[in-house]
């Protein structure tokens, strides 16, 4: 077992002991509710787990040990080998349950294979997924299209089932997807949507940046929804979401295709579109960002999230007083206009890219030591420290969360639940 519990010189015992007296409570609680106690043992706590009293580093002191870098310095004061859980609030061992784990499940050290639009079709229990467009190991450029690929979790269930350790990795097979030259470093993705992937695509050179539904299935036939504003093309789509009541596609526009240098300059500002799939009509909801990236919506569709990842500048480098944000907005009823934008969270580590919910509304976002994870509210509940940079995640079913780290794709089994993301 993995645990362990930061202590210094600025810590209150007391406040420490409260803390910890409620989490292996609050784990204890999820594990027998019947029998909680307030007598708990280190036992208690789900495995490879650290937890993190905020008060026990709330002040470093003159000598203290500070970072100056959030996108290559993280946040790991224990020294903790990844992956683990870092636990800052009780409420995340209620996600994690008790026999939480996560480990490696697929990886690939010299090339990102594992990076967006992951996708889970629960008809074959499969898992999509796009490389690194343009990035770091990526292999792709504005010469060379980038990678479409699929794990089975079947195969990860048979590999896991035989090892002994529960955080010991394994490496089951990626299988390519051959798809049309119309898809174009793809980037995001959801569904499935009525039995397709759909993906939105950066576009590559003079080729179009667009919106398309792929069969999961071979041939792997495309259909093109959109590829053009009103005649201008996009600059990078990035990300997509289905909205829960409306059914109409949401999708982030931003300029990163031209930032890595596989797209012409922008010719729109980075905006968040709605597109109808019955007519065709497209409008852009909400403006005003420096990168917009990752959108979800909560289970009734009345409240938005979308990450700005203005920090991480491409070939302009790397700003840390530039977003690395997630704004929340209300969603207008009639015309489903984003509105009231606010602060939800502002990430410690890197940038906040592809965004989840659960169905207990708590937030996941991939950032640069792993996914972070909040409340409803905007406190940071825990990370899935994986101590490298995870772009994006999905929930494959209850209880399995698929996390994408470019060279590596992790498989943390939890207590949680997605929101379903499927429309059939």
């Amino acid at each position: 077992m993995v645990y362990k519990i930061l202590l210094t010189h600025a810590v209150n015992p007391a406040s420490m002991a409260r803390f910890l007296s409620v989490t292996a409570v609050a784990a204890l609680t999820y594990a027998t509710p019947s029998h909680a106690s307030d007598h708990v043992s280190d036992s208690i706590l789900p495995r490879q787990t650290v937890v993190l009293n905020p008060l026990s580093f709330a002040v470093l002191g003159n000598n203290g040990s500070f970072r100056n870098d959030s996108i290559t310095q993280f946040f790991n004061p224990t020294s903790t080998e990844p992956p683990f859980f870092q636990v800052f609030h009780p409420s995340f061992l209620s996600i994690l349950g008790f026999n939480a784990s996560i480990r490696v499940v697929a990886s690939n050290a010299s090339f990102a294979f594992a990076h967006e639009a992951p996708i889970w079709d629960r008809t074959t229990d499969e898992v999509f997924f796009a490389s690194n467009a343009g990035g770091a190991l990526g292999h792709s450029d504005i010469n060379h299209n980038n990678f479409v690929g699929k794990i089975s979790l079947s195969a990860v269930s048979q590999a896991t089932e035989s090892s002994v350790d529960f955080s010991s990795p394994v490496n089951v097979p990626v299988t390519e997807l051959s798809l049309p030259d119309t898809i174009q470093m793809a980037n995001g993705g959801t569904g499935p949507y009525h039995g397709s992937l759909l993906l939105v695509t950066q576009g590559r050179g003079q080729l179009p940046p667009s919106m398309a539904l792929v069969n999961p299935q071979e041939p792997h036939n495309v259909t093109v929804l959109l590829d053009n504003f009103f005649g201008r093309q996009f600059n990078s789509l990035n990300d997509v979401k289905v909205h829960p009541t409306s059914g109409k596609f949401f999708f982030t526009d931003v300029r990163y295709g031209f930032l890595q240098h596989f797209r012409p300059d922008p010719l729109l500002p980075s905006q968040v579109y709605r597109f109808d799939p019955d007519t065709g009509a497209v409008r852009v909801v909400a403006d005003g960002f420096d990168l917009c990236n990752g959108i979800a919506f909560t289970q009734d569709g009345k409240t938005a999230y979308v990450t700005d990842t203005g920090a991480l500048g491409g070939f302009l480098g790397n700003n840390q007083t530039a977003p690395a944000t997630i704004y929340q907005f209300d969603v207008d009823p009639k015309s489903q206009a984003f509105s009231n934008r606010r602060v939800f969270a502002y990430v410690d580590t890197g940038i906040p890219d592809g965004i989840q919910l659960d169905n207990n509304s708590n937030v996941y976002a991939g950032c640069g030591d792993g996914v972070h994870v909040w409340n409803d509210e905007g406190t940071l509940l825990g990370k899935f420290y994986v101590g490298s940079l995870s772009a994006n995640m999905v929930f494959a079913g209850k209880g399995r969360l698929v996390i994408l780290a470019d060279t590596a794709i992790y498989l943390a089994q939890i207590a949680a639940e997605g929101v379903d993301l499927a429309k059939f």
